[in-house]
């Protein structure tokens, strides 16, 4: 018995050591910001700005200088490239304001910096005060939406218009991908935070993209990429671990033209999600795609920067034309 007890001991100090030689073996390093923006921050259009309290906020400005502005707000863990789509589609008779959120993308933040409650909020007005845009029509996309229809609240008298594409905020967790369910509890958070999470990325964009086909290496090489420059794996995980949730009184109080654009098959925010806002936000517009997940600007990026154009001219920019 004695022996075996030592057999059983030494396996489990085997286990143990080959868990953490395995652990220690996938922990992968931050990438120099230097390293990132020669990748990806190179296109001619790559702008940046410096907020208070040590921010540098990646933007781009496009399309008509003349024309009425449109300011894209990414969602979570992505970059403004997801809007790109649309800066092609629009950018013609829009002027089009797109940036990284602090702990995304191209955005340099200090170690300290937190994205709730009014973080992202404060900076959304803070770069469009410095682009000269006072008035514009604010687009979100999931997190991006959640920071959106916030903003709605807290600055309606600078909003044309508010569009609200897969949209958070009702306070149920992201569903269908692993890597959202454990960045939410602390412990496992802290365990993966340093480790290779390609895999997990991977099967996150799946889930988001709808069709697999449109989810090749070179983008999840970039969110893979973009979520290991300095500073950001500490963000992304206060993100996931502290939510800013609607109710319908909140969301009552919002007077601007809306539109809510959400797939029907999104595995992360349930259509009931784009349906309840719809329904709390006064005279708002749902639009609903068959077929399509999270991302309908990526997914079906004409067919849904058509439906925005029509809206925008039907209701909130009627002059554009």
């Amino acid at each position: 018995m004695k022996t075996l007890g030592k057999v059983v001991l030494w396996l489990l100090v085997g286990i143990v050591v080959l868990a953490a030689v395995g652990w220690l073996a996938l922990r992968r390093p931050d990438i120099p910001y230097a390293t990132l923006e020669a990748k990806y921050g190179a296109t001619g259009a790559d702008r940046y700005m410096d907020l208070p309290g040590g921010l540098h906020i990646h933007y781009r400005d496009q399309g008509n200088p003349n024309g009425p502005t449109l300011l894209m707000v990414h969602g979570y863990s992505a970059s403004l490239v997801d809007w790109e789509p649309w800066v092609k589609a629009l950018g013609d008779r829009y002027r089009i304001i797109t940036l990284d959120l602090p702990g995304q993308g191209l955005t340099r933040s200090p170690a300290d910096y937190k994205a709730w409650p009014d973080g992202y909020v404060q900076v959304v007005d803070q770069v469009t005060d410095k682009l000269g845009a006072k008035h514009f029509v604010l687009i979100g996309n999931s997190m991006g939406g959640m920071v959106s229809w916030t903003y709605a609240l807290a600055h309606p008298e600078k909003l044309d218009g508010l569009v609200l594409v897969d949209a958070a905020g009702w306070g149920e967790k992201p569903k269908g991908a692993l890597i959202f369910k454990l960045l939410m509890n602390p412990t496992t958070a802290a365990l993966i935070k340093n480790l290779d999470n390609r895999a997990m990325v991977k099967q996150g964009l799946q889930a988001a993209f709808q069709d697999p086909k449109l989810v090749d290496d070179a983008l999840v090489d970039r969110y893979a990429e973009m979520s290991r420059a300095p500073g950001h794996r500490d963000i992304l995980i206060h993100l996931q671990q502290g939510r800013v949730e609607a109710t319908k009184d909140k969301l009552a109080t919002i007077k601007v033209p809306t539109l809510v654009m959400h797939g029907r098959q999104d595995q992360l925010i349930a259509f009931a999600d784009g349906e309840r806002f719809a329904k709390a936000i006064p005279n708002a517009t749902l639009i609903a795609y068959d077929g399509v997940g999270h991302v309908p600007m990526e997914q079906i990026p004409d067919k849904s920067a058509a439906d925005l154009k029509l809206w925008l001219e039907a209701k909130v920019y009627p002059a554009a034309k």
